[in-house]
């Protein structure tokens, strides 16, 4: 478990799934968290449950005025940000001739855009010291059919990453990416709903199984935490050894259901 006792977190995506899990982990381990998501009604829950050691604030990562007036929310409220995850982000489904610009833009703009965004404004905001981590995926290294604008979005994350490390590590800052394979969320329901996907992430991960969203936030803590002093510009696999076989093929799964 890390210490983060004394220290601050800027968390997107905040009010569920992975991101409610380093939140979570996070105030266990001694931090304040300012909790940023669309979702109003989760954002309530957050405040009932932890009280005094949240802030939360309705922010849309794809809309800039929303990120700067988060980060400056929570500075106001904390005095300081020390730690800054860019979590918030969707999939999609669609083979390149056949998905909408419209869509494209969508999950590039929410994944991506997002994440520079959060960086930009968290960058800016983190005090010297500070770590920040990206919640990318699996697919950043890893292509699947139907999913050109989430890899897409997903890889520019990595770069995204050793670009910011680069940028601001002379004020001690670490930037690192954590890329997540199938964790069982509610985002990731409608993979569940199909059983041959499941079957064959679980075939092509070493461990042979899929992920709970508190095992991706336990990598978070350490991450945030004095721990990882040394660590910066770094690509975390956090997949069960997923990066070592194929991905599903989603159009053939699909098919299958139509």
């Amino acid at each position: 478990m890390g210490n983060l006792t004394g220290k601050i977190a800027l968390v997107t995506g905040a009010a569920s799934g992975i991101g409610l899990a380093i939140t979570q982990r996070f105030i266990a381990d001694g931090a304040r968290v300012i909790a940023g998501d669309i979702d109003t009604y989760g954002l309530e829950r957050l405040k009932e449950d932890f009280g005094t050691a949240i802030v939360t604030q309705v922010c849309d990562v794809t809309q800039e005025d929303d990120v700067a007036q988060l980060c400056t929310f929570g500075k106001n409220a904390f005095s300081k940000i020390d730690i800054v995850v860019a979590n918030a982000g969707a999939g999609t489904y669609g083979l390149i001739t056949e998905l909408p610009l419209s869509e494209w833009r969508r999950i590039i703009d929410l994944c991506l855009t997002g994440v520079f965004l959060t960086l930009k404004h968290g960058g800016a905001a983190i005090s010297d010291g500070g770590s920040i981590i990206n919640i990318a995926s699996l697919n950043a290294i890893q292509p699947s059919r139907g999913m050109s604008a989430y890899c897409a979005a997903k890889a520019g994350v990595s770069m995204l990453t050793q670009v910011s490390a680069m940028e601001l590590g002379p004020r001690g800052v670490r930037v690192n990416t954590i890329a997540p394979g199938l964790v069982e969320t509610n985002a990731t329901s409608g993979m569940f709903a199909v059983p041959v996907v499941i079957e064959e992430f679980v075939e092509n991960a070493t461990l042979s199984r899929f992920a709970q969203p508190d095992e991706i936030a336990s990598v978070a803590s350490f991450l945030a935490s004095d721990e990882s002093s040394y660590m910066s510009a770094s690509f975390v696999s956090v997949d069960g050894g997923g990066n070592t076989g194929r991905y599903p093929n989603l159009p053939r799964a699909f098919g299958q259901i139509n």
